[in-house]
């Protein structure tokens, strides 16, 4: 069988969608990743679309700031779009010296207040796109805190680096993202001048775009999962910073454990939000209990978002296990078909469990199980889950 047949009969496996013409590369978060950013800035000739959850006004902040700036002075067409809660600290006098350079800026409004609205949503995904031709998604905001910065090490995060046609896909997202994404809207600017690719066929590898944006009607991600929870032949390892899996993904996870799939998850060892963790904790038991294997990162904070399937295809993005990345913000992973790089992303995980994790298992957590600790875990669990149903946006359907 050709490697294309091979391809074909896996794409019929696992879903469709998926552009052929591109090159892709993991990029592990910290320096790697902005430099790379950096570098693509500055050399970006048309036009440059950055989004992300969280810019903070830090060194990182100022230091991308700066290239942005650069970039419109030399006349490239800049767009900046941030979440409207996340970034709200962004002092007015960063934002008016960005605007006053060129660069066009605004915030992701979440808030609505209608009949049939109320509160809002988050623009949670992290996406660079330069001239329709180099594209970065990922779970990396702009912060120091992602980023190698003095005697800081970089909270643990993945993007992909991606060249090719997915990069329209994704242009096209970010000028429906910029326009706060119309119900109709014409040819975007990076559809009316297209860029052919042509990569050797060695180099080529296949990547969809999946987006998360339930109000929407998106749920491409969730459907990657249990595409990847029910279509699996022997292993996963899921690497979530804040894994809750709601009810229809404990379902599927539990039948692919049940089929003999070795399943292996990740999970934060330290947290940068405490309530999360516990509300995470509570939820061993069961992963154990269905021989789920666990593991805690115990370097430093955890902010990836990554799964690996059979050692073929992968998910990277902004999409963390739990209902407020189902249901409430909107998100943006890709998947990549593709043997070489799904194997190099299973073998770093590999490589991460070895070196820098913790195993649960049911004597380990035995040993830190009491019953006020089991309480603090149930409560936070349902204080996370009563905040998601107080504090996230939903679409209240007409009779």
């Amino acid at each position: 069988m050709s490697r294309q047949d091979q391809l074909m009969k896996t794409e019929t496996i696992i879903g469709e969608g998926y552009t052929a013409n591109n090159r892709v590369e993991l990029i592990r978060g910290g320096k790697v990743y902005f430099e790379l950013l950096i570098g693509l800035i500055r050399k970006a000739a048309d036009t440059i679309h950055l989004q992300t959850y969280i810019f903070e006004h830090d060194e990182t902040g100022i230091m991308v700031a700066n290239a942005l700036i650069e970039a419109a002075k030399r006349r490239v067409n800049v767009y900046l779009l941030v979440d409207g809660y996340a970034s709200q600290s962004l002092p007015k006098s960063f934002i008016r010296k960005l605007t006053e350079a060129g660069v066009n800026f605004r915030f992701f409004e979440t808030f609505f207040r209608t009949r049939h609205f109320y509160l809002g949503r988050r623009l949670h995904h992290k996406v660079a796109v330069i001239d329709t031709r180099h594209a970065l998604v990922g779970g990396l905001n702009v912060s120091n805190k992602y980023n190698e910065w003095g005697e800081h090490t970089a909270w643990l995060d993945f993007a992909l680096y991606a060249e090719g046609e997915i990069a329209l896909q994704l242009c096209v997202l970010c000028w429906k993202g910029w326009k706060d994404f119309p119900s109709i809207m014409g040819l975007t600017p990076c559809e009316q001048k297209p860029i052919l690719f042509n990569f050797p066929e060695e180099e080529k590898a296949q990547i969809r775009m999946r987006r998360n944006d339930w109000v929407r009607r998106k749920t491409d991600i969730s459907k990657t999962y249990i595409e990847m929870f029910d279509n699996a032949e022997s292993r996963i390892i899921i690497m979530s910073s804040y894994l809750l899996p709601g009810k229809l993904f404990r379902h599927h996870l539990r039948k692919a454990a049940q089929r003999g799939i070795r399943v292996t998850v990740i999970t934060a060892g330290r947290s940068d939000v405490t309530i999360a963790k516990n509300a995470e904790r509570f939820w061993y038991n069961w992963l154990l209990r269905n021989n789920i294997d666990v593991y805690e990162y115990s370097k430093n904070i955890l902010h990836g978002k990554v799964a690996v399937c059979d050692g073929r295809w992968l998910t990277v993005g902004s999409f963390n296990v739990n209902n407020i990345s189902t249901y409430a913000s909107i998100e943006l992973n890709l998947d990549v078909l593709d043997k070489k790089l799904a194997e190099e992303a299973e073998n770093t995980l590999l490589g991460i469990i070895q070196t820098d994790c913790i195993r649960i298992t049911r004597t380990s957590l035995h040993k830190t199980t009491n019953f006020l600790s089991q309480f603090v875990r149930w409560a936070s669990y349902q204080i996370v889950n009563l905040a998601f149903y107080l504090f996230t946006f939903y679409f209240k359907h007409q009779d």
